[in-house]
């Protein structure tokens, strides 16, 4: 077999044995099966002098105590057993290092960035461990198995042979070669779409071709396309999608109305944001003749117009749901469905999938029904207005209104006696001028009137999926879309206490059963100190991802047995699956979702992961424009995360946060302490830790990066 040689290392290089190690383990990855002796390997890395070869010596039984290589004889290697190679998927952080999560493996396994190899952030790799610890093994990426993607984006750079696509972090891509009959038009400081097409195994860098232009670089146009076209969310519908959107008419089939349970006279009304196009849900109250009332929770019919395999659904899959920047929506359905034939528009006749419940003034419900209908909502409020009404307003519902706000405090205050989590969402909004601009930040926060609909919302979502569970323990049931969160990391709940403890409180969190109550208490203590919102946000980040799955554990931050997503079809595909299950459950119990719900499951969770994203990307570049007026400035603030390369901060005026690197800590030379989770100063042991009060100072922006770099002022 002939044997591949990598780049040639320059005379120097082998001095620094790091360097040479992860070149010599370069060369027999590069040779897998193929046994090298040590001049063999000297001569591949054009180590000529004898410091050189003692260093590449050197390198090897490093890389035979960690296992990595096996020595055949005193003098010839090869790479060690496959079996001691692991699979699994890798994150790379913003400096370039990776973190390789295998199933069945209690911890992450920690990859260096010279050991990355060819991987990319959320490959599929295999991992050859070297070094096992106490916190955290270490590795390799041996192999490539899958990529994630291939199409990145990134700003162009016109050279003279060819032209280099460098990505905005190490996280968002790779730098990729692009010769200049591929770059389809793009010039100089564009940012662009480029496709991989090629990386030979002995190149540093792929090869790739221009597939979308975006722009010029810094554009708040051109920035959130770029931040859609990295996460692989197109701006734009495809042809086809859009010619069956507008087949689509907005009045309603009388035939089809006869087969639904009227409900256009009794009193139904939405309540949304102010600005919102897309109408999901409505709700609609009755008093009934036994002293019971009735509760509807009506909402979009999607099904009715997407049928399974049409266009429209296939795209649907693709997308998952929608997606919300700072400054735009991208719908998961084109306009035509999403804000006018399924939203449920004030004044329209409009179809929907209903969940009916009779209820007591204590929220006892009686009956329930589930099926389409035909729905006329008399008011559409806005959040706003309903609370001012819950405050005391007049208005010609607010009997009802106040009705229902008592029974959703019910339902609230039982969910949390049952250990739900009492989250008070906060969301960062930004206020943007006439050309898009942000000149301000507000802090939006749940009142009564957004928790009305959440409970009402919640309760329909528990009821579909306890309708849809099995009735037995032990009983066989068709497959299923659940919403399920997983209990609580304890080592990531264990950083939570750490972190809390710098502002002075203590919480038991030994125990799973009972960590949702103690958090509770601890937010309700807590409630007006001005650490309230890092804490909770800290503890949303300590909790595990909730995610969709036809396996039902449960979901722990609600403290549900069963629950599921159903009440948001225009705007999350799992809704509209779970309408089609829930219709076909209803009429013929022949159920058509097999084995394949399973992959659904996973990809409209990875979608919904890839959304998540691409919103906190666009706040991130919002962020470091309204940052971006007030370089120079001093601000007060807390300090909200502690890594390798310094400290985050977030700022109490703007709610911004940012990064005080390392080096731009003054007084004395700083590292990072993991056991303790703390900076310290080398000399001074002065140490920094969640939570602590600091100052500083604006230093530089870069909306690129979408980073803010500040500077510590010192006491």
């Amino acid at each position: 077999m002939s044997k591949r040689k990598p780049k040639p290392a320059n005379q120097d290089a082998p001095r620094k044995k790091s360097g040479i190690t992860t070149l010599v383990m370069r060369v027999f990855e590069q040779n897998p099966g193929v046994e090298l002796t040590h001049k063999q390997v000297s001569t591949l890395l054009d180590a000529r002098d004898a410091r050189s070869r003692q260093v590449v010596f050197e390198s090897l039984s490093t890389l035979v105590n960690k296992r990595a290589l096996q020595r055949i004889n005193h003098h010839t290697y090869k790479l060690a057993n496959e079996t001691n190679l692991l699979e699994g998927f890798i994150s790379i952080t913003q400096r370039g290092a990776g973190f390789v999560s295998v199933e069945g493996h209690p911890k992450d396994i920690y990859i260096g960035p010279s050991n990355i190899g060819q991987a990319l952030n959320g490959d599929k790799v295999k991992v050859r461990v070297f070094k096992q610890g106490n916190n955290r093994d270490e590795g390799a990426v041996a192999e490539v198995l899958e990529r994630e993607r291939i199409q990145f984006v990134g700003t162009i750079q016109v050279r003279n042979n060819d032209a280099l696509m460098v990505p905005d972090n190490a996280k968002s891509g790779v730098e990729i070669k692009i010769p200049h009959d591929k770059l389809n038009g793009a010039q100089h400081g564009e940012k662009a779409l480029v496709k991989i097409t090629v990386w030979p195994k002995s190149a540093e860098r792929p090869y790739g071709e221009v597939l979308v232009r975006l722009g010029k670089s810094g554009n708040n146009e051109t920035e959130m396309l770029s931040i859609l076209y990295n996460q692989g969310i197109s701006p734009v519908f495809p042809e086809a999608v859009m010619a069956e959107a507008e087949q689509i008419g907005i009045a309603l089939d009388p035939q089809d109305m006869k087969l639904r349970r009227d409900f256009r006279s009794v009193l139904t009304f939405t309540i949304d944001p102010f600005d919102a196009k897309d109408f999901d849900d409505a709700l609609s109250y009755r008093d009934l003749e036994n002293g019971h009332f009735e509760i509807g929770i009506h909402i979009a019919d999607v099904s009715h117009y997407v049928r399974p395999g049409s266009a429209m659904d296939q795209e649907a899959f693709l997308r998952s749901n929608s997606v919300y920047l700072v400054d735009r929506v991208v719908p998961m359905l084109p306009e035509q469905l999403s804000n006018l034939a399924c939203s449920l528009r004030p004044n329209e006749d409009k179809f929907a999938f209903s969940a009916v419940f009779e209820l007591d003034e204590e929220g006892k419900i009686y009956n329930e029904w589930f099926g389409k209908t035909v729905i006329h909502s008399d008011r559409r409020y806005t959040y706003e207005e309903a609370q001012e009404v819950l405050e005391g307003k007049a208005d010609a519902n607010d009997q009802v209104l106040r009705k229902i706000d008592a029974l959703a405090k019910k339902y609230r205050n039982k969910r949390l006696k049952h250990g739900a989590l009492s989250i008070e969402s906060e969301e960062m909004r930004f206020k943007l001028n006439s050309e898009g601009m942000p000149d301000g930040v507000v802090i939006k926060t749940s009142k009564d009137a957004h928790k009305l609909i959440e409970e009402f919302m919640l309760l329909a979502n528990r009821k579909v999926a306890e309708f849809l569970s099995p009735k037995k323990k032990g009983q066989e049931n068709f497959p299923m879309i659940y919403r399920v969160h997983d209990y609580p990391d304890p080592s990531k709940m264990e950083l939570f206490a750490v972190f809390i403890e710098k502002f002075g409180h203590k919480i038991n969190l030994n125990d799973p059963q009972h960590i949702a109550t103690n958090l509770n208490a601890l937010f309700e203590e807590i409630r007006h100190e001005n650490e309230f919102s890092l804490v909770q946000s800290m503890a949303i980040r300590s909790m595990a991802k909730a995610s969709y799955d036809t396996q039902n554990i449960g979901h722990y931050g609600l403290a549900f047995k069963h629950y599921t997503h159903f009440t948001s079809p225009i705007r999350r595909y799992a809704d509209l699956v779970v309408h089609r299950i829930l219709q076909e459950e209803l009429s013929t119990k022949n159920h058509k979702y097999g084995a394949e719900l399973g992959a659904i499951c996973q990809r409209i969770s990875k979608n919904e992961r890839k959304a998540a994203e691409a919103e906190r990307e666009s706040t991130k570049f919002f962020q470091a424009l309204y940052a971006n007026e007030f370089v120079g400035e001093i601000f007060e603030g807390t300090i909200s995360g502690i890594a390798e390369h310094g400290l985050f901060v977030r700022m109490d005026e703007n709610y911004c946060e940012g990064l005080v690197p390392m080096m731009a800590i003054p007084s004395d030379r700083f590292y990072f302490d993991q056991e303790k989770f703390q900076i310290i100063g080398a000399k001074t042991k002065r140490t920094y830790q969640f939570g602590d009060r600091v100052r500083v100072r604006i230093d530089q922006v870069s909306t690129r990066k979408r980073q803010i770099d500040l500077e510590l002022i010192a006491d």
